[in-house]
């Protein structure tokens, strides 16, 4: 058996659409990687493929898939790693150069986060062994959608919601809310409005599919970031509330809000994406709403240090 290693190119998308595609057979019962997804990360703008990339081929047959990225703050370095059941020293050559590209980006102590499905096709073993530890556990959740049980609902008292299609003082407002209401989550990213747009509008956002509401003498008070582009189902990027006018249903208006849009847009099922210790009560908020565990995910983390 010969294993070889290179870099990931632009070229190779289909190919590493394929692999994730099995991968996903294995972890949760069906594909649901678009190749969209694959080329937008191969093409972010914090990625160089030279350095931040590999492919792992068994005897030519491509079996792993790991790419780096650091547009998380300082100290901080994501990582994906992909690799089909029995490909040990595969999964192992992968890990090491991960680890190798995480301490060349960061110059001082720093981590290394990869997020796992709770029952990944890698061997948990390798990451234990090398130090690795789960610090978070997220859930997906999916609900089926129908046209005429998810109607467009009444909103709160007062509650008025509007698109924020092209106005760029609206677009700004997105950004700001979007700090403001998560501000306190685990693992959010506090980004500028530049470095946050370039993040968002490089994964694919359709400004048509967010919403702003407000309330009078409040002004703008939650927002809803949504996503079309997966052809397993309609995604619900972020659900923001202030923390003012939390505990008054303007979260699960503005989730039945998406059940509704997308429902008339002929989706079947929508899902997000949650932490199981989110503090503001949003795992019950959506179960009571419908939906349920598709898959479990863990976060799972390598302190990273100079000298290895």
């Amino acid at each position: 058996m010969t294993i070889t290693v290179r870099p990931a190119g632009p070229g190779d998308a289909a190919d590493i659409c394929a692999l994730l595609n099995a991968v996903d057979m294995i972890e949760i019962g069906r594909p649901e990687t678009d190749l969209g997804t694959v080329e937008s990360d191969l093409n972010a703008p914090d990625v160089d493929l030279a350095t931040d990339s590999w492919l792992a081929f068994e005897d030519g047959r491509l079996v792993a898939y790991a790419l780096v990225w650091a547009d998380s703050g300082p100290g901080r370095v994501d990582a994906d790693h992909y690799v089909l059941p029995g490909h040990h020293e595969a999964a192992v050559l992968l890990l090491e150069r991960m680890e190798d590209r995480a301490r060349e980006i960061n110059a001082g102590p720093g981590v290394l986060r990869l997020q796992l499905n709770v029952e990944p096709t890698l061997d948990l073993a390798l990451l234990s062994g090398r130090g690795y530890r789960t610090i978070r556990r997220y859930q997906v959740m999916t609900r089926s959608l129908s046209g005429t049980a998810d109607l467009a609902p009444a909103p709160p008292a007062g509650l008025a919601l509007r698109h924020c299609g092209d106005d760029e003082a609206d677009r700004h407002r997105v950004h700001a809310l979007v700090e403001k209401t998560f501000a306190d989550h685990f693992g959010h990213v506090d980004r500028p409005y530049e470095t946050w747009l370039d993040h968002i509008e490089g994964r694919g956002l359709d400004w048509s599919l967010v919403w702003i509401a407000s309330l009078p003498g409040e002004g703008d008070v939650a927002v809803l970031l949504t996503r079309d582009d997966r052809t397993s189902m309609a995604w619900i990027s972020h659900i923001g509330v202030t923390k003012d006018v939390r505990g008054r249903g303007v979260g699960g208006f503005l989730l039945r809000h998406a059940f509704a849009a997308y429902a008339a847009r002929g989706r079947d099922t929508i899902g997000l994406g949650v932490d199981t210790h989110n503090a503001t009560g949003a795992l019950a908020l959506y179960e009571a709403h419908g939906m349920a565990l598709h898959y479990g995910v863990d976060a799972w983390e390598l302190a990273l240090h100079p000298q290895g």
